[in-house]
């Protein structure tokens, strides 16, 4: 068992984590909770007006929070203003500023580097008691790195990658899973709710990301699975779409057939979370893999089949068309 695991226990069906001693009702799905609980603004900074980003800061600032924006590229900010009320700041440290509460979602670990410390970093302008709250998906590595420079400071951290794609943040839809504090969690988990259907405190800082890491793994199998199924379907002459329907109903069933199936059959990979993300969260998987011991043989071989999709020119593709290599080769 890892270190940062040893205290923590399940808590009832959510799969939520609790020290012992703490009541697991503490911890809570935010779809058990109406939005409209947060009945006060908060002043938040968000870092990063990605495809992501972009829709997330776009809830806080329609909740009703005191939202100003960071992204690398000016004219991306000002877009943002145009379509929410709320300000752009030039740069991470100036965003956050006054903020009680900082999100950031970036590229990658040192992505997350550059915004966060330095000297226009957020760290630099974020006061004691403040938060920042990281929806980047990242190595939980780089997550305790980081929480323990907030610290010096008096910062929380709390690591809270997403799950649920472009369509989940436009739609205000996202699972979060959090690591960090407690204490933080709970004054968080309320601005969080603007954009998500599901918040839960995993565990420490790390746990968020190590929670994330399952999550890419699953996929990986499940879209490998379906794609084999739809492409062995397809060649002995099925009907697919009575194929779909059927199985659909029964132990076969996930989210990946119900949303990503048919348009697997017709060769449509233009909906959302590109290969190259994918490539880097499995990147991430299978480096902490080789921390704990843990195999992922179907992970890696997962992984390389990607490669062979950016090298057919797919690297913008979404994670489904690993059904492209099925029905090509």
């Amino acid at each position: 068992m890892q270190p940062w695991s040893a205290p923590w226990r399940l808590a009832g069906r959510s799969g939520s984590l609790y020290a012992p001693g703490q009541s697991p009702s503490i911890l809570r799905q935010s779809s058990q909770h109406s939005r409209s609980e947060t009945s006060t603004m908060t002043k938040v900074a968000f870092i990063g007006l990605g495809v992501m980003g972009f829709p997330m800061a776009g809830h806080l600032a329609a909740a009703g929070h005191d939202v100003t924006v960071y992204n690398r590229t000016p004219a991306k900010a000002e877009t943002w203003i145009g379509q929410h009320k709320g300000s752009a700041a030039a740069t991470p440290r100036e965003a956050a500023a006054s903020a009680e509460i900082v999100f950031s979602c970036v590229g990658n670990d040192d992505d997350l580097r550059g915004v966060i410390l330095g000297g226009e970093g957020a760290f630099a302008g974020m006061g004691e008691g403040s938060i920042l709250v990281d929806n980047t998906t990242a190595s939980a590595e780089v997550a305790r790195e980081l929480a323990a420079r907030g610290a010096e400071s008096g910062i929380a951290f709390i690591d809270a990658p997403v799950s649920g794609g472009q369509a989940g943040a436009e739609n205000g839809q996202l699972t979060v899973m959090c690591g960090g504090d407690q204490a933080a969690f709970e004054r968080a988990r309320p601005v969080i709710d603007a954009f998500a259907r599901a918040v839960t405190l995993m565990g420490p800082v790390g746990a968020g990301q190590l929670t994330k890491m399952v999550n890419q793994i699953c996929i990986a199998g499940l879209l490998q699975g379906l794609s084999e199924g739809m492409n062995f379907g397809q060649k002995a002459g099925l009907d697919m779409e009575r194929v779909i329907d059927v199985i659909s109903k029964g132990a076969a069933q996930s989210w990946q057939m119900e949303n990503r199936a048919a348009t697997m059959c017709e060769g449509k990979f233009d909906f959302g979370f590109a290969v190259d993300w994918m490539r880097k969260d499995l990147g991430i998987c299978l480096a902490e893999a080789q921390n704990n011991g843990a195999r992922l043989p179907v992970t890696a071989l997962v992984d390389q089949f990607y490669a062979q999709v950016q090298a057919r020119g797919g690297n913008r593709w979404d994670t489904s068309s690993l059904m492209y290599l099925m029905a090509n080769d």
